[in-house]
Parts: structure tokens; C-alpha cells; sequence
């Protein structure tokens, strides 16, 4: 659906409404990830939460757009709610491959660093990361988005061990890592040999 909108001269209106199609679908393809429908309800509230025009998606401002009168729905579907992640993952990328797909499209491998206090947050070490121009202490984000003149999309995730981590079984267990997890050069996430 998106790919017709890309692809012919549409209203605003019909883009608006081509756009809506597409959410409504996506909404309906994640559906299954949820035991119960009011907590699917407030994942498709969050991904309408995303997508809005706040320049910054605190969990605050992302309840008030979802009318919550705070932010304790939108955080339970990110931390305290089970589903599976890798399972979005490849709806996402099916979803993807369906509207962007193209003979000469590209997957771009591409890092980012979140800045961090403190040690015990999963990855987190003194490494280099471009978001701070130096080495600081911080996570790195390995993304795979897949790319062709239709359009482009985030189609996977990983994050980044260094091998000090991948070193210390007790360092891993304490922050739930699975314990066959060992260290992997950043293309290497994805499985990808260079």
C-alpha cells in the first residue's frame, strides 16, 4: 500500500488515507504478538504515539497523545510485557520486503551509540561511538535497514557485546544474556561474514 502512494501523483487526502490502510494493517499483523486485545490496543496506541509529531517521544508525551492519564500503558508494552521482539522483527521485514522490494536494493549496516552512566546496563563499556565523537562510556546499536528506490526501512537489530562482556559469564548472566552468547565482530551480529 505504501509503495502506490510513492509511485503515483496522490491528493493529500489519499496519501492520508493510503497511510492509515497501512497502520490499520500493521496494527492487524502484530495483533497475534498480544495475549489479551486491550494489550494489543496499546501497542497499536504506542506505534500511533511514534508516529505523531512531537519532536520528542517521552513516555509522557506519548500517553497524553494516546489519552492515558500517564505513562504507564505505553511503558508496560516496552518493558513489562511479554512478547516477542524478534517475532515483530520479521512481520516488520516481511512487510517491508512486500512494498519496497526491488532487484537492486541494499542492506545497510549501520551503528549508533546511546551514552550511559554506569556499568550494569547490558553492553555498556567505554568504546568509541560517533553520537558522542569519541570514546565514552555508552551501548552501540548495530541496525540493518533495507534500502531500494521504493523506499527504506529498519529491518533488524543487535546489540553490541564488547568482548569484555563476552568474556565474563557472571557479567552476562546478571543482565539475562543467554549464556551460549559469545563475541561477534559488529557485522557478525547479523551474521553477516565480510
Amino acid at each position: 500500500m505504501i509503495r502506490t502512494s510513492w509511485t503515483q501523483a496522490a491528493s493529500i487526502e489519499e496519501t492520508l488515507a493510503l497511510w492509515a490502510a497501512s497502520l490499520r494493517e500493521i496494527k492487524k499483523r502484530i495483533r497475534p504478538l498480544f495475549g489479551q486485545e486491550r494489550v494489543a490496543k496499546n501497542a497499536g496506541l504506542f506505534l500511533e504515539g511514534l508516529l505523531g509529531d512531537e519532536q520528542r517521544k517521552t513516555g509522557w508525551m506519548r500517553a497524553e497523545a494516546a489519552g492515558d492519564p500517564g505513562p504507564w500503558r505505553q511503558q508496560a508494552i516496552l518493558g513489562r510485557r511479554d512478547w516477542d521482539a524478534d517475532a515483530l522483527r520479521d512481520i516488520v521485514r516481511d512487510y517491508v520486503i512486500e512494498h519496497l522490494a526491488d532487484d537492486d536494493a541494499v542492506l545497510v549496516i549501520d551503528e549508533t551509540g546511546f551514552l550511559k552512566q554506569g556499568k550494569a546496563s547490558c553492553g555498556v563499556a567505554r568504546q568509541y561511538t560517533g553520537s558522542a565523537g569519541k570514546i565514552t562510556n555508552c551501548q552501540i546499536g548495530v541496525f540493518a535497514a533495507y534500502v531500494s528506490c521504493h523506499g527504506h526501512a529498519f529491518i533488524d537489530r543487535a546489540l553490541y557485546l564488547p568482548k569484555e562482556w563476552t568474556d565474563d559469564p557472571d557479567r552476562l548472566k546478571a543482565a539475562y544474556v543467554p549464556a551460549d552468547t559469545g563475541f561477534a565482530t559488529k557485522p557478525m551480529s547479523f551474521g553477516l561474514q565480510y
